[in-house]
């Protein structure tokens, strides 16, 4: 593959492969990071692609891999509150920030008793706000799939809260 077809291949599957890391990094810095790295390694191993899938996805295999090895490598399950907050803000900011924060963790908390393809369902769906054709096909499924995955899911979080605000 000459450079003209690498930017090619780049230019049509930047944004989706950034958009995948970004669902399972939730840091935009990172998620760059690892989009850089993930062509990096693409074009290394270009001809270890059979065509057995369609190329973006195997390029979101790539950074699902890269990812993997960042957390082995960082030993990382959360980053701690002090590194989140960074500027002083008005007590009503705060209080609407932790209140936001606070569905957020309540909602993450939820996904995380998910099975493992579900969960990335809602992620890829909610944070990453993907289409279900596109994580079809990074999760190697059919849009139906991931249409019928994040409908049931939605349907377990709600049951969820309603559940929740009984108590």
């Amino acid at each position: 593959m000459d450079k003209q077809d690498m930017e090619k291949l780049y230019e049509e599957n930047v944004k989706a492969v950034y958009k995948y890391l970004f669902c399972l990094t939730h840091s935009a810095d990172l998620a760059e990071e690892l989009t850089q790295e993930t062509f990096y390694q693409a074009a290394k191993g270009l001809d270890r692609f059979r065509g057995e899938c369609k190329i973006s996805v195997w390029l979101c295999q790539i950074g699902k891999r890269l990812w993997y090895k960042e957390l082995k490598r960082q030993k990382m399950d959360m980053i701690p509150l002090e590194e989140m907050t960074t500027e002083v803000q008005s007590f009503e900011n705060i209080e609407n920030d932790y209140l936001l924060n606070w569905e957020k963790v309540e909602l993450f908390k939820a996904l995380h008793n998910f099975d493992a393809a579900s969960r990335e369902v809602m992620y890829l769906r909610l944070t990453g706000e993907l289409s279900f054709a596109e994580i079809g096909n990074i999760m190697g499924k059919t849009e139906t799939w991931a249409r019928v995955t994040f409908y049931r899911g939605k349907q377990k979080l709600v049951k969820g809260r309603e559940e929740w605000d009984k108590n």
